[in-house]
């Protein structure tokens, strides 16, 4: 008899243990009472605007003027900071050896290494004076350029006077011509993060993309692609319309409302449903899709970490992350369950 009940009660606590052990935590309202200012992130989803080879950048303008009176005290961009490209070019079994950007010329320009170039930025952001001379300027550029941190050179080189805009202070004629290029590249890092950066009198912009854990390391890389392209081409009846619009909207030159459509909740439904959905119900023997998707979210997860620890030190500020727009989706739930951390809507920016 009491086997019996025994047995009857494990049974009974069987059916409840799984709803007790697995009852989701809302991290999301562990901040309700929470003292002291709260941070605003408006994520960006942008085209990549290098795949419209012709279209006008000053078509950008609307755009940067609605993202201007958000006035972000912090801009982050989906590019590899210059120590991780660093870490990189130290471990070419893992990542390769073009990983990222040469930085050999401004090396030879500056004589500074990554990590010494890194330093000197730290040191003179620490000391940076309200009204920089230009050769403080052109300095501070060079040693970006030293550092891999591109976009934030450019920011510093669009704040000179055009009279200033020469070799000089470390930058050499090379450098200088590199700088100068920055600014026809179709290229979200530089068209509308430096613009915006440089507009506001920021210093710098923050890279925050990670590939340390999104890397794979399969013998097979092509047929892993292959495998990942094939699921993504099952069904685009959802995604090519909204591609197709994309282009339309580039080629009228108007881009306040193509950036409009992208971050619009059904455009980001419909991107992340096409990026996740097909190929996790794809066919491989190998798995090769679901594995992407685990790599997709893990280099989401660090992206997402990166944007915070920019901040973290800055309670209450505004920050805008400029973001590949499949992206966005992850950024913003992710982002909306950390402790004092508000998702500003990108549509109202927009539309304001």
């Amino acid at each position: 008899m009491m086997n019996r009940r025994y047995s009857r009660l494990c049974g009974c606590l069987a059916t409840l243990l799984p709803a007790v052990t697995y009852a989701a935590v809302d991290l999301a309202a562990l901040d309700k009472d929470m003292v002291g200012p709260r941070m605003e992130i408006l994520v960006l989803g942008s085209v990549h605007l290098s795949e419209y080879k012709d279209f006008d950048r000053t078509s950008l303008d609307p755009v940067l003027d609605r993202l201007a009176a958000f006035k972000p005290a912090f801009i982050t961009i989906e590019a590899l900071s210059g120590e991780q490209c660093d870490l990189a070019m130290r471990h070419p079994s893992v990542y390769g050896k073009d990983f990222c950007a040469s930085t050999e010329i401004a090396k030879t320009a500056t004589g500074l290494d990554v990590p010494s170039a890194i330093a000197e930025i730290n040191t003179q952001l620490k000391v940076w004076p309200a009204a920089p001379t230009p050769a403080q300027r052109r300095r501070l550029a060079a040693v970006f350029l030293a550092a891999g941190e591109r976009a934030s050179a450019y920011v510093q080189w669009l704040q000179l006077p055009q009279a200033e805009q020469h070799a000089g202070d470390g930058l050499d004629g090379t450098l200088v011509e590199m700088l100068e290029q920055f600014g026809t590249r179709n290229n979200e890092d530089y068209q509308i993060a430096a613009r915006l950066a440089a507009r506001l009198g920021h210093q710098r912009v923050y890279p925050v993309d990670d590939y340390t854990g999104g890397r794979h390391q399969i013998p097979d890389r092509e047929a892993f692609g292959k495998a990942v392209q094939d699921a993504w081409s099952q069904d685009r009846s959802q995604l090519q319309p909204v591609i197709e619009e994309q282009k339309r909207l580039v080629t009228a030159k108007d881009m306040l409302s193509l950036y409009r459509l992208t971050n619009a909740p059904r455009t980001q439904a419909v991107m992340a449903e096409s990026n996740v959905r097909p190929a996790l119900a794809a066919v491989s023997v190998q798995h090769y899709p679901q594995m992407w998707v685990q790599g997709w979210e893990i280099r989401n997860l660090r992206m997402v970490a990166n944007v915070l620890d920019v901040v973290r030190l800055h309670p209450g500020a505004r920050v805008l992350s400029v973001v590949g727009a499949s992206h966005k989706p992850w950024f913003d739930g992710w982002l909306a369950q950390m402790s004092g951390v508000d998702i500003v809507d990108a549509e109202d920016v927009l539309t304001e």
